[in-house]
């Protein structure tokens, strides 16, 4: 009788590669919805919001780089240059200004606004890989108009959230220890909600280049743990040069209460660390557009995370813009499966034919059958 754990294993040899990006990007939007509470939560306690995200990529730093070094030693192409710089390049976008417009936006907004505005992500990301060729658009078919339609409405759905936030149309009711706990990490009432929402606009934009630029690194460069790592390393130089300058005092780069400690943990292991491992392992399996279209999922985790723990309130332009946001995420992921309906059914039409030569008549064979039916 064989053991559970080769079962498993031989279960998750059987699985489609297809049903393992799926099940991947679904593991990471669980774990990426929490990061926006339990961030929250330390940021209305007064963490630095230029510490806290140097601490949390030296962890998944000091996570990811054994498994980079020994599982890719045949896989890791020599360092250059070049290579140096890309990997430069990618923690300024993806983790040094990436994280810090994510955090100013998160301190002045709310856990659930800045989900929802990464909704707009994957429609960024589908524009900007149009325009360097590694998305292909066919305004005459319905697949393109889907994907261009479905870009724009998600555009619009962010305009409204930005815009217009609307009467409160729904608060929970809360016991009296969830107001003890909703009083004890705050609220973005007092803040700056128009700074919010164009911090939050500036992350998108950074999230969905630092996608892009990793699908196009990963083409030279494919070892995608090395990546990351080399990412992270980088992008905790820049971030800790820049906190350096700013925080002088030492109370900053103090971690004051388990709370914090937790939120560092969390950010650092299970989202900077095992997260975005994740996200670069499935970029380099199905594409850009793929990774990015998993984000609705954690909006409305992070909905009713709030909801339950925050006793946070729903907003009408709030609602609206995440309704048309994800309206058209999934225009463009059905423009994009339709598409993909397309491709495969000519790879299969061309594979079914082989051209021949003309034969000594003069007459042409081409497009002969390459699959014949036996008479026996």
């Amino acid at each position: 009788m064989a053991e559970p754990g080769s079962l498993t294993t031989k279960m998750m040899s059987l699985m489609p590669e297809s049903s393992k990006l799926h099940v991947a990007m679904t593991i990471f939007q669980f774990g990426y919805a929490g990061n926006h509470v339990i961030l929250r939560a330390a940021l209305n306690m007064g963490i630095s919001k230029l510490v806290f995200p140097v601490y949390r990529n030296l962890i998944a730093l000091l996570l990811m780089a054994p498994f980079a070094y020994f599982m890719e030693k045949k896989d890791r192409p020599a360092l250059n240059i070049s290579f140096l710089m890309q990997f430069f390049l990618l923690g300024f976008v993806g983790i040094a200004s990436n994280q810090i417009f994510y955090l100013l936006g998160l301190d002045n907004t709310s856990p659930t606004f800045a989900s929802a505005t990464e909704n707009a992500v994957p429609a960024v990301t589908f524009i900007l890989a149009a325009l360097i060729r590694l998305e292909q658009v066919h305004l005459n078919r319905k697949d393109g108009l889907a994907k261009v339609l479905g870009t724009l409405t998600s555009f619009v759905g962010a305009s409204v959230i930005t815009l217009y936030k609307g009467p409160s149309i729904y608060k929970p009711n809360s016991s009296p220890n969830q107001s003890e706990l909703l009083f004890s990490i705050g609220n973005a009432n007092a803040k700056s909600w128009t700074l919010g929402c164009i911090a939050s606009l500036g992350h998108c934009l950074c999230w969905s280049s630092w996608i892009v630029l990793q699908a196009i690194f990963l083409k030279n460069f494919p070892a995608p743990f090395s990546v990351y790592s080399f990412t992270c390393f980088f992008g905790s130089l820049q971030l800790l040069a820049v906190a350096a300058y700013v925080e002088r005092d030492p109370q900053t780069w103090q971690v004051h209460s388990s709370v914090e400690l937790f939120s560092l943990l969390y950010a650092g292991m299970v989202v900077s660390g095992i997260g975005f491992a994740i996200q670069i392992w499935v970029i380099q399996r199905g594409g850009p557009v793929f990774v990015s279209g998993y984000l609705p999922l954690q909006t409305m985790l992070v909905a009713v995370t709030a909801s339950i723990a925050l006793g946070e309130e729903f907003y009408l332009g709030g609602i609206i813009g995440a309704a048309l946001i994800i309206a058209g995420l999934y225009l463009v992921v059905w423009g994009k499966s339709e598409e993909s309906k397309l491709v495969i059914s000519k790879a299969v039409t061309s594979s079914m034919f082989v051209n021949y030569p003309i034969n000594s008549t003069g007459k042409s064979c081409l497009v002969q059958p390459l699959l014949t039916v036996s008479s026996e």
